[in-house]
């Protein structure tokens, strides 16, 4: 999932060497720490956050699948 997430954000943005994902486990789910430059925040949030929304969407059907509940949080 982590791989997953990170290959999405590194293809978004324009500064791909400042993309990394922090994976936080804890009793009932495990966190994506989703972190990128500044100035491509925009980018992976998206117009209305449609596309931090698509992201989370992938998330949560690979996290289904697997049987395990998976949250993504865009780090500013």
């Amino acid at each position: 999932m982590k791989q997953l997430i990170e290959f999405i954000a590194r293809s978004l943005v324009d500064h791909p060497e400042d993309v990394s994902v922090k994976e936080v486990s804890d009793e009932q789910a495990t966190v994506l720490e989703l972190k990128v430059a500044q100035e491509d925040l925009g980018k992976v949030i998206g117009k209305q956050g449609r596309t931090a929304r698509a992201m989370r969407t992938l998330l949560n059907a690979a996290s289904a699948k697997a049987k395990k509940r998976m949250v993504l949080e865009i780090i500013e």
